[in-house]
């Protein structure tokens, strides 16, 4: 594939003959037009377990949009941030071959980056709604007091995912949040993040664990 900075009369879009122009990312580029057989090859078992892998991690990230949006936000170079946390997570999250395919919420990733995170965080299920999470004090020179809290809970059940980006700073050293009602009595796998006020800088996620009513 190459790429096409600029066309005789600008970027090139559409199928002109053998060859397609097309725009992503704000990047313009040509590719050669793909050969149509008449009668397709059949897909491999290989294939289409990939395929179905591919399939399961994007239904599975759906209900994370929102806060790997934000989490992955410094690694959307030439892709969007949601494309960064699907590679990272189909290749650290998923365990298993089509048909017998699953998650393991434990390497799952919210956010990636260099900010410290919060030190020695602890969570707690204080009402059949309602979680405290507490935190030490980071004297770590390139955390800010500032610095928001992001906290993602998931119900696998339900395939429901709730909590917050930004509202909570770091500087406080505990937060309450009351989740939807539609979670009380059921699993809920836990995860955190931290971005700076700007949001111009992430840390890395943490698993937090898993909440068992």
């Amino acid at each position: 594939m190459a790429k096409l900075k600029y066309g005789i009369f600008g970027p090139i879009s559409g199928k002109i003959g053998p060859i397609v122009g097309a725009t992503w990312m704000g990047v313009p580029y040509i590719r050669k037009a793909p050969d149509i057989k008449a009668i397709p090859d059949p897909r491999s078992m290989k294939q289409i377990a990939n395929e179905q892998k591919m399939k399961f991690t994007n239904i599975l990230l759906v209900p994370f949009h929102h806060y790997m949006s934000i989490g992955f936000q410094n690694l959307a170079i030439r892709k969007t941030a949601i494309s960064a946390a699907y590679s990272v997570n189909f290749h650290q999250a998923i365990t298993g071959v089509h048909p017998d395919l699953g998650v393991d919420y434990s390497k799952m990733v919210m956010s990636v980056g260099v900010l410290p995170g919060l030190m020695d965080p602890v969570i707690t299920l204080i009402a059949p709604d309602t979680i405290e999470l507490t935190w030490q004090k980071n004297t770590n020179p390139k955390a800010s007091h500032d610095d928001q809290l992001m906290l993602v809970l998931y119900c696998p059940e339900l395939k429901i995912a709730d909590g917050f980006s930004g509202g909570k700073q770091r500087a406080l050293m505990h937060c309450r949040f009351q989740f939807n009602p539609h979670l009380k009595g059921k699993i809920l796998e836990v995860y955190l993040g931290v971005t700076s006020f700007n949001r111009k800088k992430i840390a890395n996620s943490i698993y937090l664990g898993r909440i068992e009513p």
